[in-house]
C-alpha cells in the first residue's frame, strides 16, 4: 500500500506530484467524455415514439435504457482494474473508440433488436468513460484542487443527464432520431484527439513480471452483474417479482457471485481485490454511495411525473423543477473543500447526508396540490446537501490510495452507486405501484398509465383521485429515499473511520 501518513491531513501542500502543465485540453476532453456517457443514459427517452414508429419492437423498447445501463455498470470494475494495470490512456482511448463505434452502429440500426445490441456496445464504451475520467481527474490534481475539477465533472454530468430528454426530443422531432447517435461522433472525435495529443501519463516503475489480466474474474463479474441488474431492472415490469424469471435470475446471480468470490481469491491480480471491502474507508464509501444511488432515484425518476400529474405542468416546466438541483449541487460540491478541510471528509459527508434526509422528509409535508416553486425549492436544497455528501467521499477515498490502486477504487465506488440506482428504481417502482393500486381501489397498472397519459379523458372526480394517488405514491417514494439517506448516515457513523487515512507520499 505504501506510506499512508497519519490520518486525514488535508492541507494543499501535502506531498503530491506536481500538476502537469497544459492540462486544460485534457480537462476539456474529460468533460466531453463525461458528457457523452451521461447524455446517452437519458437522451433516448423522449425519442421512443419515433424509434418505435420506425423500427417497431414496442414490447422490448425498455431495453434501450436497460441494455446501456447494464453494460456501463458491469464493466466499471473491469475497466478500473485495467487502468491500474496498463494505464489510464489506453483504457480511455479504447472506451471512446468503442463508444463511437456503438453510436455509429445505433444510427445504422435496421430493427429494434439491432438497436438494443448496439446500445450494449455503446454501454461497453460508456463504462470506460465513466470510471477512467474520474480516475484521471484525481491523477491530474492534488488533493487541495480536486473539488474544482470534480465540481466541473459533476456539473457536466448533472446538466447532460437532465438535458438529455430535451435534446433527444428536439432531434427526433425536427431532424431524425438517428441524429441522437450521430451527434456523438464529432464530440467524441474531439475528445479522442485531445487525449491522444495532450495526455501523457508519467512513467511508472517497470514491473518485475508481465501483468496478468484476470479474464475469468472479469467474465464472472460481468455475468453476475448482468443477471442481478436484469432482475432488478425488469422485475415487476416485464414479469412479476415472484415469477420464475425473477427467481431464476436472482438465484443465478447469487451462484455467480459465489463463483466470482472463489475465482477472485485464487487470481494473482483479481478484478475486484479483497482489499476493496477489507479496508474500512473504501467499504464505507462504497456502501454510502450505494445509498446515494438509491435515494437519487426519487427526484430523477418520480418528480417529473409528480410535476406533470399533480401540479399540471408541461414537460419543459416539469424538467425545470428537477433541473434546479443541478444548479446547487456543483456549487455546493465546489465549496465543500472549505468544509471538509476543517471538519474532515467523514463529518462533511455526514452533514450532507443528514441534511438530505431532512429535506427528503419535508417533501411529503408539501400542500396538495401546491405551487411549483415548493418542490423546486426542495430540489435546490437537496442539490446543496448532496454536493456536501458525494464529493467529499469521492475525493477522500481517492486520496487514501496511490496511483496503482486508484482506478480500482474509483470504479468500485461508481459501481456501487450504479447498483444503488438500479435497486432504487426497482424498489421505489414497486412502492409507487403498490400505493397507486391501493389508493385507486385495485385495477391494473395499465389503466393507470393510460389515465396518466390522457387525463382529459377522465371525469373531474376521477382526475382528482388520480392526482391524489400520484401525490401519495411520490410521497412514499421520498420517505423511502429519506431512509436511504439515513442508511448512508449510519454507515458513515459506524463503519467509516473517524479520519480517512490520507496518503502523504507522492504516489
Amino acid at each position: 500500500m505504501g506510506s499512508t501518513g497519519r490520518t486525514e491531513r488535508l492541507p494543499g501542500s501535502a506531498a503530491h506530484p506536481a500538476a502537469p502543465r497544459g492540462r486544460g485540453p485534457v480537462v476539456a476532453a474529460l468533460m466531453l467524455g463525461m458528457a457523452l456517457a451521461a447524455l446517452d443514459g437519458t437522451i433516448v427517452s423522449t425519442a421512443v415514439p419515433q424509434i418505435v414508429g420506425d423500427l417497431g419492437g414496442f414490447a422490448v423498447f425498455s431495453w434501450l435504457f436497460s441494455g446501456y445501463l447494464l453494460a456501463v455498470t458491469v464493466t466499471l470494475p473491469v475497466y478500473g482494474k485495467l487502468s491500474d494495470t496498463f494505464g489510464r490512456k489506453p483504457v480511455l482511448v479504447a472506451g471512446i473508440v468503442l463508444f463511437l463505434v456503438g453510436s455509429l452502429l445505433c444510427a445504422l440500426a435496421w430493427n429494434m433488436a439491432a438497436l438494443i445490441a448496439f446500445r450494449v456496445v455503446q454501454g461497453l464504451g460508456g463504462g470506460a468513460l465513466q470510471g477512467t475520467v474520474q480516475t484521471i481527474a484525481a491523477d491530474l490534481y492534488p488533493l487541495a484542487e480536486r473539488p474544482r475539477i470534480q465540481a466541473k465533472l459533476s456539473t457536466v454530468w448533472a446538466t447532460s443527464a437532465v438535458a438529455g430528454p430535451a435534446v433527444g426530443g428536439l432531434l427526433a422531432g425536427y431532424a431524425d432520431w438517428r441524429w441522437i447517435f450521430l451527434i456523438n461522433l464529432p464530440v467524441g472525435a474531439v475528445a479522442l484527439f485531445l487525449i491522444l495529443r495532450y495526455f501523457t501519463e508519467p512513467a511508472r516503475p517497470a514491473r518485475a513480471t508481465r501483468p496478468r489480466v484476470d479474464w475469468a474474474g472479469a467474465l464472472c463479474v460481468f455475468a453476475a452483474g448482468a443477471l442481478l441488474l436484469t432482475a432488478l431492472v425488469q422485475g415487476g415490469i416485464a414479469w412479476p417479482w415472484l415469477s420464475a424469471p425473477s427467481l431464476a435470475l436472482l438465484g443465478g446471480s447469487a451462484v455467480l457471485v459465489a463463483a466470482t468470490v472463489a475465482v477472485e481469491r485464487r487470481a494473482a491480480e483479481p478484478i475486484i481485490p479483497g482489499w476493496v471491502w477489507r479496508r474500512r474507508t473504501i467499504a464505507a464509501v462504497n456502501l454510502a454511495l450505494g445509498a446515494l444511488g438509491l435515494l437519487i432515484v426519487a427526484p430523477t425518476v418520480f418528480l417529473p411525473t409528480y410535476a406533470q400529474s399533480v401540479l399540471g405542468l408541461g414537460p419543459i416546466a416539469a424538467g425545470f423543477v428537477l433541473s434546479v438541483m443541478t444548479l446547487s449541487w456543483p456549487v455546493s460540491a465546489a465549496l465543500s473543500d472549505r468544509v471538509y478541510t476543517r471538519i474532515g471528509f467523514r463529518r462533511c459527508a455526514m452533514l450532507g447526508s443528514g441534511f438530505a434526509m431532512l429535506i427528503l422528509l419535508a417533501f411529503p409535508l408539501l400542500p396538495f396540490p401546491g405551487e411549483p416553486w415548493q418542490p423546486a425549492l426542495i430540489m435546490l436544497l437537496l442539490g446543496a446537501a448532496l454536493g456536501l455528501f458525494q464529493l467529499p467521499l469521492i475525493v477522500g477515498v481517492q486520496s487514501t490510495v496511490g496511483w496503482s490502486e486508484r482506478g480500482t477504487t474509483t470504479a468500485s465506488v461508481l459501481f456501487c452507486r450504479q447498483v444503488g440506482q438500479s435497486l432504487g428504481a426497482a424498489l421505489f417502482g414497486a412502492v409507487a405501484n403498490a400505493v397507486l393500486v391501493s389508493r385507486l381501489g385495485g385495477g391494473s397498472l395499465d389503466s393507470v398509465s393510460h389515465a396518466l397519459a390522457d387525463p382529459a379523458s377522465l371525469t373531474a372526480s376521477a382526475a382528482d383521485g388520480l392526482r391524489r394517488a400520484v401525490d401519495a405514491a411520490v410521497d412514499h417514494v421520498y420517505v423511502g429515499a429519506a431512509a436511504a439517506a439515513g442508511l448512508a448516515l449510519l454507515v458513515l457513523l459506524f463503519v467509516a473511520p473517524k479520519r480517512f487515512p490520507v496518503r502523504t507520499d507522492a504516489d
